[in-house]
């Protein structure tokens, strides 16, 4: 089921895929639209603090081998 809604996000240019042996990795598109950038912002705002989200943003802290690490400000 997950594959069908990450199939639509892509198909609306929402998020971006690259394939690598058997697996899919996906990424949020760099350019969105506005309303998609106040909705990921809401939604961020929305669960700071919050189990398990909280956990999540400080293991991705401490991962260095990621793109990018701006992920969890």
């Amino acid at each position: 089921m997950i594959s069908r809604h990450l199939a639509h996000l892509r198909q609306w240019n929402l998020v971006s895929d690259r394939r690598q042996g058997l697996w899919v990795y996906y990424r949020v598109q760099d350019e969105l639209p506005d309303w998609a950038n106040r909705v990921l912002t809401a939604s961020l705002d929305g669960v700071a603090g919050e189990s398990p989200f909280a956990e999540d943003c400080a293991a991705l802290a401490t991962m260095t081998n990621r793109p990018s690490a701006a992920c969890c400000a």
